[in-house]
């Protein structure tokens, strides 16, 4: 059976959902998953689909020409289909931490991500054996003030040469700049401690546990030229209380930030994830 998913989103009108069931019926197809979702506010449809097709017979190029020319042009559409078959390849980017580097790794290798990782980048050598043990090709660029456009230029160049569909900062500490953000526009997601704005700076845990805090956090989002104010994917949290140490808060948060940020890959391996006006949508 050939497998395809269908993101739609347009302004809200009567019948979207009935035509679309029925020229997935007319094309021989069987729904197995449909979920949809109106934001009155924005008056803004937006549905995901999953059908499967006999794959003898079904041509995957000449659906989406019929989809557009019966469907997206009629009701206005935005869509993406994809198929199961095309595996996305994801590159990832970290510098000296490596818990979310393991994390990601050992969930790879177990095969609950279905992605490809053609390649690390890190800007520091500190990692390099955790790649070599899991056989992934590791590039050093060092970044600097002065020298970050050509290593931008040098990780794009890679990203291209290996068809990289999106990159994840495992804790990559450098500003990721509009250069990158333009050729992955909601294709870059990044991890980071939930503190934020109160909390900034080198040591937010010695700040957050300086003030009493009863609550920590983790929250996974797309990079935006904003700094951490780009679309939310997923966020966690977990209680404290003033019998936990600086360590503990750390350690917490550290395992946070590894569940949320895989949550976070998992939904946007999947097409989960639908944004619009800097907000997301996350399907079941």
């Amino acid at each position: 059976m050939k497998k395809l998913t269908i993101l739609i989103n347009c302004k809200d009108q009567s019948g979207i959902i009935a035509t679309v069931t029925n020229f997935i019926a007319n094309n021989n197809g069987n729904i197995v998953y449909i979920d949809q979702h109106v934001d009155r506010e924005q008056d803004i449809f937006f549905m995901r689909l999953e059908g499967e097709f006999e794959a003898i017979s079904f041509n995957t190029e000449a659906f989406k020409e019929n989809f557009k020319s019966n469907l997206a042009e009629q009701f206005k559409m935005k869509w993406r289909i994809y198929s199961a078959e095309d595996k996305p390849k994801m590159a990832l980017f970290v510098s000296k931490y490596d818990h979310c580097l393991y994390d990601i790794l050992g969930r790879y290798n177990s095969g609950e991500l279905d992605v490809e990782i053609p390649f690390i980048i890190s800007n520091h050598n500190t990692l390099k054996p955790i790649a070599d043990s899991f056989n992934i090709p590791f590039y050093h660029i060092p970044v600097t003030k002065d020298t970050k456009p050509e290593a931008e230029e040098q990780q794009l160049k890679l990203c291209k040469e290996f068809g990289i569909h999106f990159i994840v900062l495992a804790r990559y500490m450098q500003i990721v700049s509009s250069k990158v953000i333009s050729q992955y526009n909601n294709k870059v997601i990044n991890i980071h401690h939930s503190f934020l704005p109160a909390f900034v700076g080198a040591k937010p845990y010695h700040s957050a546990y300086k003030r009493g805090v009863k609550i920590i956090g983790a929250t996974s989002h797309y990079v935006t030229e904003e700094l951490d104010a780009g679309p939310i994917i997923e966020q966690d949290v977990a209680r404290v209380s003033h019998t936990h140490a600086i360590e503990d808060l750390i350690a917490k948060g550290r395992d946070l930030e590894k569940i949320v940020l895989a949550n976070a890959i998992k939904l946007h391996i999947k097409r989960k994830v639908m944004v619009y006006n800097n907000k997301t949508v996350i399907f079941s």
